[in-house]
């Protein structure tokens, strides 16, 4: 007796493989799924690294703010500074402590450097964009919705340190991050009122 070997058949579908269009519609779709994936992370990695830059610039802000206040309410008088330049500078005395405390304001290395008599030079902020200053006679005047400063000036208009009562600083940090400039959200600014002066 002969045996015959039948191979069952199959239908013609399950013998037919994927055709290039089919591939080229799943690479498509699966490049677009990838795609969208990876910029996602890049948005949520980015924005988590604003969020940390943002607290930790704040931070270093406030922390700068408290330190500077400190000194500067403690002060009798104002006695030097310069307001232009790339190098801006203020310095008051503090007769009960007989000290002399100068905030310095380097533009070229971004840093606010606080020196006082006797003690090391503190760095109190750096990546430090622009630090301004203004002196005024005393605390502001509130008129209805308008806030009045009086500039510590003389009657032609020229500075004069002995009416300094009030120091008004604001400055603007920013460090890179992912190729990008990223800067506090605002700039940080104080109204600091010279206690001791009379």
């Amino acid at each position: 007796m002969k045996t015959r070997f039948v191979s069952p058949s199959l239908p013609s579908q399950a013998l037919r493989a994927f055709s290039l269009v089919e591939v080229m519609v799943a690479s498509a779709i699966a490049l677009m799924t990838l795609g969208s994936v990876a910029s996602l992370s890049l948005y949520g990695a980015r924005s988590s690294l604003a969020l940390v830059n943002y607290t930790d610039l704040d931070g270093k802000s406030r922390y700068a703010l408290d330190v500077i206040s400190r000194e500067l309410r403690q002060a009798n008088a104002v006695t030097a500074c310069q307001t232009n330049g790339t190098t801006t500078w203020l310095t008051v005395t503090n007769n009960a402590q007989a000290a002399t405390v100068t905030l310095t304001y380097d533009s070229n290395q971004r840093t606010v450097v606080m020196s006082k008599t006797g003690q090391a030079s503190i760095t109190n902020l750096t990546e430090c964009d622009q630090l301004s200053f203004g002196l005024y006679q005393r605390t502001p005047w509130l008129t209805g919705t308008n806030v009045l400063f009086f500039p510590a000036t003389n009657t032609s208009g020229a500075i004069d340190l002995s009416l300094c009562k009030l120091v008004s600083l604001s400055w603007k940090c920013s460090r890179q991050i992912m190729t990008q400039k990223v800067n506090t959200e605002s700039v940080q600014a104080a109204q600091i009122v010279l206690r001791s002066k009379q």
